[in-house]
């Protein structure tokens, strides 16, 4: 099967009518070529690097989480962590995105994964030498949030690096894929380590983890690379992004949805510490499994996004607003087994407005001007949970963790709910029943006057 054409002309010749969807593949691709971006040596050779340093850092991420909550014994404090871990990209995301234009996107993930390396060294020294406190965890938070920072946007950027504009699309699943798999392992294991021989370990893990991401790095042929020219230094040119993103329809809208699911929905890990210890009492084996869910319902999600034929803003809105009302149903599951099948749902959805929001940004942008969307993007998506963390962490701690959760996905729901209305009113869309097509007995249209075409 020949590869789906470049994407670059097709999006930046978009109509005016925003909810028109971005053909990506002209027929559904066979199941062989669900992630057919692997066959490009350079991604594959970056995947199983990234695979690998993934599950070390969602180790390190709930055993960082459980850690913080066993020393202060506050769900506020676990809040607190994450914001100083995504503080950074509140307020230096715009400036990461311009450097990402500006420098070689390879160099840069090597210096933020040798840095990274040492930060989690020292984390681990600290918990296995038993002398680690709350503060020491919210400092190396911070400076990690500081390499994140400007390792996300070169990171997403790179990716069109490795595979080009034909297998972008594709890449970007198969990222989300890695991602995924990465939280629905390296959970389990922290689970296991956190029981078995304490944090520290987990900590030691990722630093391991790193050094073998720069390895990997290494061994990329750089002649292969399809690298763009840097961008100059010049006057303007993080207001240039702000302009370019606020002038497309398929950069902004989603933007403002991940503005809304980073604040109330994007601290999950927050949330199910406080079930696991405050309301079902499992530990810290229990969390590692509730996180485990979640990744596996992503898992299920990314895979069926790579399999996607076409981007639309109503993909978007679906994919945020059902994960809302999964997380809405988890505040009334009667048990356990009912919370952690509603936590498959919910991280299947949450994916699927990731990989979609995502991917709509990317491909929606010029790649000269690619880094600082993207960090415009990631500074929304990231730096929200800043916000958010300390919030639904009070909530849980000082209200109850079913209140903090229902309002976690009440807020985003209702934001996709009534973004889809102004959406379906700008396109003169409606919603109509087509009994004759069994595949499709719902379909939206927009409405000509005259008679409906299917959109």
């Amino acid at each position: 099967m020949a590869p789906p054409p470049p994407l670059e002309a097709n999006v930046t010749a978009l109509p005016d009518t925003i909810t028109q969807p971005i053909a990506v593949v002209s027929e559904r691709l066979p199941w062989r070529h669900t992630f057919i971006s692997l066959k490009v040596r350079n991604f594959r050779i970056f995947v199983i690097g990234h695979f690998i340093a993934v599950i070390a850092l969602w180790m390190q991420r709930i055993a960082q989480d459980w850690l913080v909550l066993q020393l202060s014994g506050s769900v506020t404090a676990v809040g607190i962590t994450v914001a100083l871990q995504f503080l950074p990209s509140l307020f230096l995301g715009p400036w990461a995105g311009m450097m990402a234009d500006r420098f070689a996107k390879r160099r840069i993930l090597m210096l933020c994964q040798s840095v990274a390396a040492v930060l989690a060294a020292v984390l681990a020294a600290l918990a296995l030498s038993q002398r680690i406190e709350v503060w020491h965890v919210y400092v190396i938070a911070l400076a990690l949030g500081l390499v994140t920072v400007l390792d996300q946007p070169a990171r997403q950027v790179f990716v069109n690096e490795l595979v080009g504009p034909a297998y972008l699309r594709n890449a970007i699943s198969v990222n989300s894929t890695t991602f995924q798999l990465g939280g629905l392992i390296g959970p389990a294991l922290a689970g296991l380590l956190l029981t078995a021989v304490g944090a520290g370990w987990a900590f030691a893990a990722n630093a391991a983890a790193c050094c073998f991401t720069v390895a990997m790095l290494l061994t990329l042929r750089k002649d292969q690379l399809h690298i763009s020219p840097p961008v100059p230094k010049r006057k303007g040119m993080l207001r240039e992004g702000l302009d370019y993103a606020l002038s497309k329809p398929t950069i902004y809208w989603p933007w403002l949805m991940a503005g809304f699911i980073a604040v109330f929905a994007m601290s999950l890990p927050v949330l199910l510490a406080a079930f696991a210890d405050h309301v079902y009492d499992v530990g810290a084996g229990g969390y590692g499994l509730l996180n485990a869910l979640v990744a596996l319902g992503a898992l299920a999600g990314a895979v069926t996004s790579a399999r996607r034929r076409e981007l639309r803003l109503r993909s978007v809105m679906l994919g945020a607003g059902m994960y809302g009302l999964m997380l809405c149903l988890a505040s009334l599951a009667p048990s356990m087994v009912w919370f952690g099948a509603a936590m498959v749902l919910a991280g299947f959805w949450c994916l699927m407005f990731l990989t979609a929001a995502n991917q709509l940004v990317q491909v929606s942008s010029n790649m000269a001007i690619r880094g600082r969307v993207m960090s415009l993007y990631i500074m929304v998506l990231i730096g929200g949970q800043a916000i958010g963390g300390p919030m639904i962490g009070w909530l849980a701690e000082h209200v109850d963790p079913h209140t903090a959760i229902l309002v976690s996905g009440g807020a985003p729901a209702l934001a996709a709910a009534t973004a889809a209305v102004v959406l379906a009113r700008r396109g003169e869309l409606m919603l109509k029943v087509d009994l004759k097509d069994r595949r499709r007995l719902l379909k939206i249209v927009r409405n000509q006057g005259r008679g409906h075409a299917s959109v």
